[in-house]
């Protein structure tokens, strides 16, 4: 039985991006995660050693994204969706992480600036 934990919307200030002004003053980034997991055993046990604890992964990825800059979303993305992937292990079977940066430097109206990326446990 497969099902998907969800972090949606957690908010982190970091030091991302190619500018020089976005290295040394920083923003907030936002970050959306899925992590799909076998539950089985979860489910029949009741027991979080059988699972993957949301609050670990959200801790991981605020830390990952307030301490190791990047200049790149490409790069964050990507290296959050594999740490999440190894951290959630032997759960997790997928992992989909979206970074948005809503103050990108964009001299237009938007929304936000994302960047999706994902891992796959192998089989």
């Amino acid at each position: 039985m497969t099902q998907k934990i969800k972090i949606v919307g957690l908010r982190v200030y970091g030091y991302h991006g190619v500018l020089e002004h976005e290295r040394q003053d920083g923003q907030y980034f936002i970050v959306d995660a899925t992590i799909t997991i076998d539950s089985e055993r979860a489910s029949a046990t009741d027991d979080i050693a059988n699972t993957v604890s949301y609050a670990e992964i959200a801790n991981l990825i605020s830390e990952n994204v307030r301490n190791n800059p990047v200049n790149l979303l490409e790069t964050l993305s990507q290296r959050l969706a594999d740490e999440v992937l190894f951290a959630a292990s032997p759960w997790a079977k997928k992992v989909k992480i979206t970074v948005s940066k809503p103050d990108a430097p964009i001299d237009l109206y938007f929304d936000t600036v994302q960047v999706t990326s994902k891992a796959k446990a192998k089989s």
